[in-house]
């Protein structure tokens, strides 16, 4: 897959250990398959967001999982359960992945498509104030 890269983020998963590499790396990928026109910057000083119109998720990575934070404002739909935490979060879920854990990457797109287009649209706080 050909994207254009921010070699900060580069840094970010380079400097982790080889398991965490490979699930960082493979959201980054899902992340851009969901739209070409999708940006990648840091944040929070070290934080790799990736961004279009908003932000649609950021990678963090813990001492035994990765942490990928959806920001959808709790209102793309979850049907195959894969959302870890924050449930009740205002602004952002998470998935937590553990080493030698296969990620959804079907249900995982298709989330990262409605959050953008839930971006494109205004972004979520307008969806929510629609009703």
């Amino acid at each position: 897959m050909s994207y254009t890269r921010d070699p900060r983020v580069d840094a970010y998963i380079d400097a982790l250990p080889a398991w965490q590499q490979a699930i960082c790396q493979e959201v980054r990928d899902l992340v851009h398959e969901a739209d070409p026109e999708l940006a990648e910057t840091i944040k929070r000083t070290v934080q790799p967001y990736f961004v279009l119109q908003g932000n649609v998720c950021a990678l963090l990575a813990a001492k035994n999982h990765v942490n990928v934070f959806l920001y959808d404002g709790a209102i793309v739909p979850d049907p195959e359960g894969i959302i870890t935490g924050g449930h009740d979060n205002k602004t952002a879920r998470m998935i937590s992945v553990r080493q030698g854990e296969e990620i959804n990457k079907p249900a995982l797109l298709t989330m990262f498509r409605q959050i953008i287009a839930n971006n494109r649209a205004g972004g979520w706080r307008k969806i929510k104030a629609r009703g």
